[in-house]
């Protein structure tokens, strides 16, 4: 055995660095994880929403933290995401939806809102046809929108300046035949717009309970003759989405736009699109559970920097089965959330759990056994010297021959020095050092 490990200090010193590497792997396991979150566009309230949210995991000192990455678009942020230099994004799945994202939470959804006057005669999409539709758009993504519905209902989109080709009132020409001039312009244009009897309705597309979608039914409302609004329908939001998968259902709830009266007076049907937070699907189930669990318990704190935190929600689905087989699928780790199923610490680690405790318990066996062997040995050094001591106390007892008495001497110094030089590495208990004492005295006044 080698020399050091006779020393007490070399013997604790390997157990303290046993218990330091001990505690550096628990300290690996337990550190926080950092992932980069691509953002589009900037300066844009999901913007806000995720930097508060990177703020507020810091200041709480959680387990994950953020790295926000900005971006000058949405669809900049859904390539980030694709391409692997994010491990979350911020995505409108109508404008890009990349191949490896999956949903973990609906920031908020935005619907396709078309007011009318209540004199005109609009109350459904398809009743467009042959009119100018003004939209509000605040995205690219909008206009393509729109233009896909009116595809959707064999609707013409005609140019912004032209007369749309009417319907046939006589019913020779089928009104979805016809084509609806889409008039882009500013929310404080609409009421002009419609009072010079330039556009028939107005849409933009936002969260129905935001100050965007009120300021244009606002409009529409003080441009009608009877101050009154007509929201148009969508009826057919269900069907709409098998063809455009990328799309959302959205019921504007009665009595979104005010409750005296209330307007509408009834629950309407649209569709709309969705900013949602989506993960790499390489992303760990557990990384992405947590994720998301700590976006809804900190959305209090965040509503209280972005209202629009009041917004995100879960994404819809029945099992775990429908959740990761949807037309949008749900990232396992997020479905773990919403299930109450995320695993414990134990769980978690417990194929690391089950190897420390083999190779802890191992490592502690052999401590305990390099102790015995330690002990042992230190007893069986003293023992020799016991025995030795004894020897030369019959040897000296048996011999007149001055030159072996002297021989016998000086071994015993020998003997002496070696003897305090072990007590002293490794602290002697008083019992052994009183016996080995009591044994050189003895062998000193026989030789």
């Amino acid at each position: 055995m080698p020399a050091f490990l006779h020393k007490r200090e070399s013997f604790f010193l390997l157990v303290a660095l046993a218990l330091g590497a001990v505690a550096g792997a628990v300290l690996y396991l337990s550190r926080p994880t950092t992932l980069r979150v691509a953002v589009g566009p900037r300066d844009r309230v999901e913007s806000h929403l995720i930097q508060a949210y990177a703020d507020a995991l810091a200041r709480a000192r959680e387990d994950i933290r953020l790295e926000v990455v900005p971006y000058d678009d949405v669809r900049d942020s859904a390539a980030a995401l694709q391409s692997g230099r994010a491990d979350l994004a911020v995505v409108r799945p109508d404008v890009r939806l990349p191949e490896n994202g999956l949903t973990l939470a609906v920031l908020h959804d935005e619907a396709l809102i078309v007011a009318a006057p209540l004199d005109s005669g609009i109350q459904t999409f398809p009743d467009l046809a042959g009119k100018r539709l003004g939209l509000v758009a605040h995205h690219g993504a909008d206009q393509p929108l729109v233009t896909n519905l009116l595809a959707y209902y064999a609707l013409t989109p005609a140019q912004a300046g032209a007369a749309p080709a009417p319907a046939d009132p006589g019913g020779a020409l089928p009104a979805a035949a016809g084509s609806v001039a889409v008039v882009p312009m500013r929310a404080s244009e609409v009421a002009a717009a419609l009072a010079e009897h330039r556009i028939d309705a107005a849409a933009v597309i936002a969260a129905p309970s935001s100050k965007p979608a009120a300021r244009v039914v606002q409009a529409v409302e003080a441009a009608s003759p009877g101050h009154g609004a007509t929201i148009v329908a969508i009826p057919d939001g269900e069907a709409i989405m098998q063809r455009l998968p990328e799309l959302q259902a959205v019921t504007i709830a009665a009595g979104t736009f005010g409750g005296r009266p209330k307007r509408p007076d009834d629950d309407v049907k649209t569709v709309g699109a969705s900013y949602r937070l989506m993960a790499r699907a390489s992303l760990s189930r557990d990384t992405a559970a947590s994720v998301t669990q700590h976006l809804f318990e900190l959305r209090s704190r965040l509503a209280a920097m972005v209202p629009t935190a009041n917004l995100m929600k879960a994404p819809d689905f029945d099992s775990a089965a429908e959740a990761t087989s949807a037309r949008l699928p749900i990232h396992p780790g997020a479905v773990d959330y919403y299930e109450r199923e995320q695993q414990t610490f134990l769980q978690r680690y417990e194929d690391w759990v089950y190897l420390v405790a083999f190779f802890g318990g191992g490592l502690g066996s052999a401590v305990a056994w390099l102790g015995q062997r330690l002990a042992r040995e230190q007893r069986a050094r003293i023992d020799a010297v016991l025995d030795r001591l004894l020897a030369i106390l019959i040897e000296a007892r048996a011999t007149q021959d001055p030159a072996a008495l002297d021989a016998l001497a000086v071994e015993i110094d020998g003997l002496v020095v070696d003897v305090v030089r072990h007590a002293r590495a490794h602290s002697t208990d008083i019992r052994t050092m009183s016996a080995l004492i009591l044994a050189v005295d003895a062998a000193r006044a026989a030789s």
